[in-house]
């Protein structure tokens, strides 16, 4: 299912969307263009140090942000990680909120994710196959990593809540106040574009994964206003150094 992995690669991979088109702090060593199997992927892959410790990094939406969530290449990005050598990946969302507790600027690490989406390609296994594959997905989130950035999150003093539903959505829209209190009534803490297919294509390459959201705006009929993409920019603005600073100190958790 893969391809050999390059030596001496980065074993972490951190797929950064909206609000982390480029990770600050990265010292970047080189870019690597990777041709996959499923076309191309968002960006080239940026290869560097962050916190002294090297990674890989890719902007889910390009570089610059261009890609809508529905169409991604979400293979083709997995499967340019898996190449290199990456063996768990971050996935770094920016979703809005449905649970009282996770408001604007708010870091989640969700438990559990609900698809919502249609018409993306979301698995490896179709095609000329040799049989049929069928993968468990009781737990979308590796359990080991989501505890490494709850513990990277608070050496940092940075508040995470570590459990949560994610909504994973087609967009590019985002929801009428109805689809939200639908989705509320499934049990969905978060809303999101991009949580899937992402999730399960790294667990058909057995590659670690967890979702590491910031929460931008209230979802539809949480709040007595429209969403605007300027309250957005400013949930960005205000939650984002949280973010860089939980990868940070998770990077040098040695994980």
């Amino acid at each position: 299912m893969s391809e050999a992995s390059a030596p001496h690669a980065p074993a972490i991979g951190i797929i950064g969307g909206t609000g982390l088109t480029q990770l600050e702090g990265l010292e970047i060593t080189g870019e690597r263009n990777v041709d996959t199997p499923w076309g191309a992927p968002s960006a080239p892959l940026v290869m560097g140090r962050l916190g002294g410790v090297p990674v890989v990094f890719l902007a889910r939406h390009g570089d610059p942000h261009r890609i809508p969530p529905h169409q991604v290449n979400y293979r083709a990005n997995l499967w340019a990680l898996q190449s290199v050598g990456v063996k768990a990946v971050v996935g770094v969302n920016a979703v809005g909120g449905i649970h009282a507790a996770m408001g604007p600027a708010q870091i989640v690490v969700p438990d559990q994710l609900i698809d919502y989406t249609w018409g993306r390609p979301s698995t490896f296994f179709e095609g000329e196959l040799e049989h049929v594959t069928h993968i468990d997905f009781t737990d979308p989130y590796t359990e080991r990593l989501r505890k490494a950035l709850k513990t990277a999150a608070l050496d940092r003093g940075v508040h995470c809540i570590d459990f949560g539903v994610y909504a994973a959505t087609q967009g590019p829209r985002l929801e009428t106040a109805a689809e939200v209190r639908r989705l509320e009534r499934d049990g969905c803490d978060l809303i999101g574009m991009t949580g899937m297919p992402e999730a399960v294509l790294a667990a058909e390459l057995e590659l670690e994964y967890a979702c590491l959201a910031l929460v931008v705006n209230w979802a539809a009929g949480k709040s007595d206003h429209i969403i605007t993409m300027d309250d957005i920019q400013a949930a960005i603005d205000e939650g984002m150094s949280g973010v860089r600073a939980t990868l940070t100190r998770f990077l040098q958790g040695g994980y």
